[in-house]
């Protein structure tokens, strides 16, 4: 017997808009704040997680503190390295901060979001600002920290770091949370509750895959 029911021909064409949902492309996400937000244990301990993400080094050209691993934490490179690099167009952003250079190669985010894996870049404000400008598409996360007293005690606990150089960061900081309404979303990195902070951060990397208009990252 004949099956009375019929598919519609337009269905295919209809599900085929579905695409882009369905196997979403792969997001840019910057995760910044100021010293001593805990950016870095945020990423560390997404990493420790499991998290399917690839996390880009950052090139700096200070010195490692006590504890810091080439590759890992940072690609330590000479100021001659880093201008080298600055001349050939290899990075993506970089700026010069508390008077040592950061920046992002270019080459590893753009190897790693076409191979498919969301990219995380952990940034200061500033450069966010500049991939928010080169790359409109990015996610941006602004961590925050719980109270002015948890930010002073962590900024203090900054190994290496003078009297004055934990003022100049606390100052600095301070001018930047001015900016939290650059960045898409805010989440507050609590004391005591990073996996809460983490599972917010993944929380909003998957409602970015669920939006009706698709981010397009193109570097």
């Amino acid at each position: 017997m004949r099956d009375p029911f019929a598919v519609p021909a337009h269905a295919k064409e209809i599900f085929a808009a579905l695409e882009p949902y369905l196997h979403p492309t792969p997001l840019l996400v910057v995760i910044s704040g100021p010293s001593g937000v805990g950016k870095d244990s945020v990423i560390k301990r997404m990493q420790a997680l499991g998290y399917p993400f690839h996390f880009i080094v950052t090139a700096t050209d200070r010195p490692p503190r006590p504890g810091e691993v080439d590759g890992v934490d940072y690609h330590f490179v000479s100021t001659a390295e880093f201008e080298r690099m600055i001349a050939k167009d290899e990075l993506l952003e970089y700026a010069r901060v508390y008077g040592q250079y950061k920046g992002v190669p270019k080459a590893e985010a753009r190897e790693a979001l076409g191979s498919g894996r969301d990219v995380i870049m952990r940034l200061d404000v500033q450069g966010a600002a500049t991939i928010r400008r080169l790359v409109p598409q990015a996610l941006s996360i602004f961590l925050v920290p719980p109270s002015l007293d948890v930010l002073v005690a962590r900024l203090r606990r900054r190994a290496g770091d003078s009297t004055e150089q934990v003022q100049r960061r606390l100052q600095t900081a301070l001018e930047e949370l001015k900016r939290l309404d650059e960045f898409e979303y805010i989440v507050v990195n609590r004391e005591g509750q990073l996996d809460e902070t983490v599972r917010q951060v993944a929380a909003i990397i998957t409602a970015a895959k669920c939006q009706t208009r698709p981010r397009r990252i193109t570097l």
